[in-house]
């Protein structure tokens, strides 16, 4: 046998050992080509009935498929770093989990996914339908309607679109109630809370609100950003009072509204403070960067915590990344206020040494909801007309994934934390 049959004869035979196990890891460190689309394929494996291991602060979080060798070439199409290990590889990952702070979780069920949105469009994006196209992960795009006529119970994951549950269209009348967007949107959503038995919008949303705050209670998994998050705890503690100014509904503020506030209903936050100006774009305190107001502060870079693996794989999982780092970018809501925040939440990222909050996680009855602060991971200022972000352009983002693993956060088995 010649040295070049030799040769090849060697290396068949590796390969061949090393796939005889049926595993496959994708890595999620440095190595990994492709980070965003990388995540559908692993929700790809899973939907398929593949046995996925979700390998905590392993390598940035990599995953490992066993009897997954048909996905090869939908990851190799994608441009997803994908290899064959063989069962010593294996053995000797294991061993590494055991020693370390590190963890395996297996994925069981892919969940069913739905992104809370108007079905108009509008001069923003959303990074969450972003990513889940990108990494075509498939979605049901539902709205009140659909929310408020229980097809919630249809779904374990909810996403909430850039969204105003008080009522008072993001706070954009003050420079742009003469925009044709604006006043279409307007006209849309009032027409929408009559055709749903509401006389006003707030109203509307008030009852969506709630809806959405039933369905986490029951069990269900949320995951919002910008102002979706603060408004959404806003409408909670006003359930009981009228937050809303004439320009948005005809009638005036309850005077009294501050004394009328429930922090009982909330999920993430307490004894907050409202911004009823209808000139000011600010919600109120929950933010630390209001927008519009002497108290308006630069977006800064935050940092994940490092979480135990073995003893606390929920934040563990929610912030699996090859990078500590996430870089600064702006939003309606920029970063939470670590004051207003409950002592139940966990706070998975933060400004080191500020009170500036940006990712966050808690539990709310038998559900759990993440909250992370910002509109675009890839996109400082995202402005109301901005072009949408290319995914293309930023396959490896760290703020990305962590969208992206709060996707697959509900397909976990479930562990309960041990501290």
């Amino acid at each position: 046998m010649t040295r070049a049959a030799l040769s090849l004869l060697i290396i068949i035979i590796i390969n061949v050992s090393a796939s005889a196990s049926g595993r496959l890891l994708i890595p999620m460190d440095g190595s990994q080509t492709d980070h965003l689309k990388a995540y559908g394929i692993v929700y790809k494996m899973v939907s398929g009935g593949a046995k996925v291991h979700w390998l905590l602060n392993y390598r940035g979080g990599s995953f490992v498929a066993e009897k997954a060798e048909r996905f090869q070439i939908d990851a190799r199409t994608a441009g997803v770093e994908i290899r064959s290990i063989s069962n010593s590889n294996w053995a000797a990952i294991l061993d590494e989990i055991e020693n370390n702070n590190m963890e395996k979780v297996v994925l069981e069920k892919s969940p069913k996914i739905a992104v809370y949105t108007p079905p108009g469009k509008l001069p923003w994006d959303d990074a969450v339908t972003l990513a889940l196209t990108y990494a075509e992960i498939p979605y049901d795009k539902i709205y009140d309607k659909e929310v408020l006529t229980g097809k919630l119970n249809d779904y374990d994951w909810l996403h909430l679109h850039h969204e105003d549950f008080t009522g008072q269209y993001s706070k954009f009348h003050s420079s742009f109630s003469h925009a044709p967007w604006y006043q279409k949107q307007r006209l849309e959503l009032e027409t929408l809370a009559n055709q749903l038995g509401f006389k006003k919008v707030s109203d509307c949303k008030k009852a969506v609100a709630l809806a959405i705050n039933k369905y986490v209670e029951a069990g269900g998994f949320l995951f919002a950003m910008c102002s979706a998050t603060n408004t959404l705890e806003i409408a909670l503690a006003a359930l009981g009072t009228d937050i809303a100014g004439s320009v948005y509904d005809g009638d005036g503020i309850d005077p009294n509204y501050k004394s009328k506030l429930d922090f009982n209903n909330c999920m993430a936050f307490h004894n907050f403070t409202i911004n009823t100006d209808p000139l000011i774009c600010s919600f109120g305190n929950i933010d630390v960067n209001q927008v519009n107001t002497p108290n308006r502060r630069p977006a800064l870079d935050f940092v994940l915590f490092d979480f135990s693996a073995k003893l606390d794989p929920v934040p563990a999982m929610l912030n699996q990344n090859h990078t500590s780092v996430i870089k600064a970018y702006h939003g309606l809501l920029t970063s939470f206020n670590r004051d207003v925040i409950k002592k139940s939440v966990v706070i998975l990222g933060e400004v080191p040494g500020t009170e500036m909050v940006n990712y966050i996680h808690g539990v709310y009855g038998k559900g759990q909801f993440t909250y992370l602060s910002g509109h675009d991971p890839e996109d400082y200022a995202h402005l109301v007309g901005s072009k949408p972000t290319m995914l293309e352009l930023h396959k490896n983002s760290p703020g990305y994934r962590l969208i992206l693993n709060n996707v697959l956060f509900p397909a976990a088995e479930k562990k309960e934390k041990k501290t």
